[in-house]
């Protein structure tokens, strides 16, 4: 007798705002979860972070027997799930925050890349929220796969499939039950340095049943002029970066980007005509991760990471004393610049408007007499290149997330939901 059993797909969180996704797809007695991040909103004064807190403000789903039962607020899981796992596709925080208050028991799958990051994103415990009992730099065990990895989850199949995002080791996901098979975007984009990656992904989810897909750059209305400090590509930011510090030959230029993204760092130094000089946490993700050596330099009191070279250390006096030799990183001690120097914030933190220490920061360079440009490269895929990628996978059901406006996404080669928060469909 055939089965009857289905695929259920449940939409946690993540819909009808951008971050915090959290989908559960099931079959039988199994059932994988994607994301574990939490939502963003700087705006509300939370008293703390801890899971009770996260939970009554909604900014996490309750999700019984998946939290760690140490903590205030976990719930024990009501169904009979014999195979659980969480996959997650990269390393930023909408996506990744509330690893630490996963169950232990429970195995959580990414990326090497992505495995590799986050550790050292939270070697100074500020990135991810704390484990119970557990020092606040401490990061869960993370089991990092090779590109292309396939992981069964009884009789759910999981396929871990490279994609081209601001996040290095972004990863969509396949999703194969014996009654369906499903694809999840993760967050992507088409103007990145890889791609290639993105049309690989989409070749693999072709014709998918259920395409899930971020839709960040349609969540706001197009402006009448571009903003100048936005580029096209991750290559057009490191031109104009590299014409700035051509074009400023004899000023001190800093600059700033978001250490998740190690590919920019590296086009940065290829490509830019000084030396550039990053801080030692940076050159030793770099290191760790890509086997590159860049130069460095250690910020007071710091002590050199045994991963690099001293040979390539750049003392922090030489920096201020003989500027126009170099292009370099710096992430505090900003009162220590000279006046007139040239700051590059690209991505980096604060991330933008919306954060509350966006404004404070400006107004700090500001009196400091530092000169603050922005220059920036989403990591999200257009309008226009969504619909490329909807058009590569002609899925039979489209399901935008991640975007507050997932109504402006459609889906000609079938039908389309615009889920809520709770709600379960069926395959």
């Amino acid at each position: 007798m055939a089965s009857k059993a289905k695929t259920t797909v449940t939409f946690h969180s993540g819909v009808m705002t951008i971050g915090g996704t959290v989908i559960e797809v099931a079959y039988e007695n199994a059932h994988v979860f994607f994301d574990f991040g939490t939502e963003f909103r700087p705006e509300i004064p939370l008293p703390n972070q801890d899971l009770e807190t996260l939970l009554e403000y909604r900014l996490i789903p309750q999700l019984p027997g998946l939290y760690d039962s140490k903590l205030a607020g976990s719930q024990h899981d009501e169904e009979n799930f014999i195979n659980t796992a969480v996959f997650i596709s990269h390393v930023h925080l909408d996506h990744t925050k509330m690893i630490n208050y996963l169950d232990a028991k429970i195995p959580l799958y990414a990326l090497d890349a992505t495995a590799k990051i986050l550790p050292l994103l939270n070697r100074n415990g500020t990135f991810l929220l704390p484990a119970s009992g557990h020092e606040n730099n401490f990061t869960r065990d993370i089991i990092g796969v090779a590109p292309q990895t396939e992981i069964s989850v009884g009789e759910i199949s999981v396929k871990l499939v490279p994609v081209d995002h601001d996040a290095y080791g972004a990863c969509g996901l396949i999703i194969t039950t014996p009654t369906a098979k499903l694809a999840y975007t993760g967050d992507l984009r088409l103007h990145g340095l890889q791609p290639e990656n993105v049309w690989d992904f989409c070749q693999q989810a072709y014709h998918t049943d259920c395409l899930m897909i971020e839709g960040v750059s349609i969540s706001f209305p197009e402006r009448a002029e571009k903003s100048l400090s936005v580029c096209d590509s991750e290559t057009e930011l490191v031109e104009r970066m590299a014409r700035l510090v051509k074009n400023n030959p004899d000023r001190p230029i800093t600059f700033n980007a978001y250490p998740a993204n190690p590919l920019r760092f590296l086009e940065m130094a290829k490509k830019i005509s000084r030396t550039t000089v990053l801080t030692a946490d940076m050159a030793a993700l770099l290191k760790e991760l890509l086997q590159k050596d860049e130069h460095y330099y250690l910020n007071p009191g710091q002590i050199t990471p045994s991963t690099l070279d001293p040979a390539l250390e750049v003392a922090y006096d030489c920096l201020l004393k003989e500027p126009e030799k170099y292009f370099w990183q710096v992430t505090q001690d900003f009162e220590n610049l000279l006046n007139n120097t040239l700051y590059i914030h690209s991505d980096a933190e604060p991330l933008g408007d919306f954060d509350p220490a966006y404004a404070k920061f400006i107004d700090l360079l500001e009196k400091l007499g530092i000169e603050f440009v922005r220059l920036s490269c989403s990591g999200h895929a257009t309008p226009g290149d969504l619909n490329k990628i909807v058009s590569a996978i002609e899925p039979k059901l489209l399901v935008p997330i991640h975007s507050l406006h997932p109504e402006k996404l459609e889906n000609p080669f079938g039908e389309r939901i615009l889920p809520v928060r709770g709600q379960k469909i069926h395959f």
